[in-house]
C-alpha cells in the first residue's frame, strides 16, 4: 500500500454518507475479537471466526474494519478505554500517575495476549488520546513536553516490563504445570551448589538478603513502582511535590495552610 492508498482507520466514516444503515458496528466486531483473544489466543481472532460469533459473512466485515492491522488498533485502542483515567489531572500528580500504572497493568493482565502485539507506531485511537492528556496532564504544569515524554517513557517501561513478566511467567507455569514454588524447589540444589562456590557475591545476596522475592505479586510491583515515582519526583521541581508525597513522609500540612490561609 503506497503512502497514498493509506488510510488511517480513525479517518474512515464507520458508516457510509449513503445507503443503507450498517448491519454491524467497528464496536460490535472490536468487541467480539477481543473475548476471542481472551479465550482462545490473539491468532484465533480471524475475520471468519469474529464473522461466525455475531452471525455475518467474513468478507462483510471487511467493510467496517478493512484489514488485520486495523482490527488490532481497533482492540489496542479499545482496552486503552479500560483505563480509568476519570477526574485526572486531579492536582495530585503522584496519585495520577500512580493510579494510572495500576490501572495499565490490571489491564495488561486481564488480556495477556497484548503482549504479543507487535509495537508500531502509534495511530491515535480516541482511548488512547484520552490517555494521553489526562495522564500526561498530571505533570503538564511542572515539566516541559520533552521531560513529560521522557519521564512517561520511564513509567510506561516499569509497567509493561513488570507486566510481561508476570505474564512470561503465568503462560510457563500453565504450559509446564510447575508452579512458581515448585520450580523454586527444583531449582535448590543447583543454586546450593551455586552458594557454596563462593564466586558470586551478588547472587549470594539476591538470594540471602532479598525480601523482594517473598512479597506477593502485588507488593512487588507496588514497591518498584513507588521507586519509579521517586525518581520522577526527583525530577521536578520542589514545589511541584505532591500531596501523596507529603502524606507518605509524614509531612501533612499544618491545618492553615490546607484551608488556604
Amino acid at each position: 500500500m503506497t503512502d497514498a492508498e493509506y488510510v488511517n482507520i480513525w479517518m474512515r466514516p464507520e458508516r457510509p454518507a449513503r445507503g443503507p444503515r450498517p448491519a454491524y458496528s467497528r464496536a460490535q466486531i472490536t468487541a467480539s475479537a477481543i473475548r476471542i483473544a481472551d479465550a482462545e489466543g490473539l491468532e484465533a481472532a480471524t475475520m471468519r471466526r469474529i464473522a461466525a460469533e455475531i452471525g455475518a459473512g467474513a468478507m462483510s466485515l471487511y467493510r467496517y474494519v478493512p484489514s488485520r492491522d486495523d482490527l488490532l488498533e481497533l482492540m489496542a485502542d479499545r482496552l486503552q478505554g479500560e483505563i480509568d483515567v476519570e477526574g485526572m489531572p486531579s492536582g495530585d500528580w503522584r496519585a495520577d500517575l500512580a493510579r494510572y500504572a495500576d490501572g495499565l497493568r490490571a489491564m495488561w493482565l486481564r488480556h495477556p495476549w497484548i503482549a504479543t502485539v507487535q509495537r508500531s507506531l502509534p495511530r491515535f485511537g480516541p482511548n488512547q488520546l484520552l490517555v494521553i492528556e489526562r495522564v500526561m496532564g498530571a505533570l503538564d504544569a511542572h515539566v516541559s513536553i520533552d521531560e513529560n515524554l521522557a519521564l512517561m517513557a520511564i513509567l510506561n517501561g516499569y509497567v509493561e516490563g513488570a507486566a510481561r513478566e508476570e505474564i512470561s511467567w503465568a503462560e510457563e507455569v500453565r504450559s509446564s504445570g510447575v508452579s512458581e514454588s515448585e520450580w523454586m524447589a527444583r531449582s535448590g540444589p543447583y543454586v546450593e551448589q551455586l552458594l557454596k562456590s563462593g564466586e558470586y557475591p551478588i547472587f549470594s545476596k539476591i538470594v540471602m538478603e532479598a525480601h523482594r522475592f517473598h512479597l506477593s505479586r502485588d507488593d512487588q510491583f507496588r514497591h518498584g513502582l513507588q521507586r519509579v515515582l521517586d525518581c520522577i519526583a526527583a525530577a521536578l521541581p520542589q514545589a511541584a511535590e505532591s500531596p501523596t508525597s507529603a502524606h507518605r513522609e509524614g509531612r501533612e500540612e499544618p491545618d492553615g495552610a490546607r484551608a488556604g490561609s
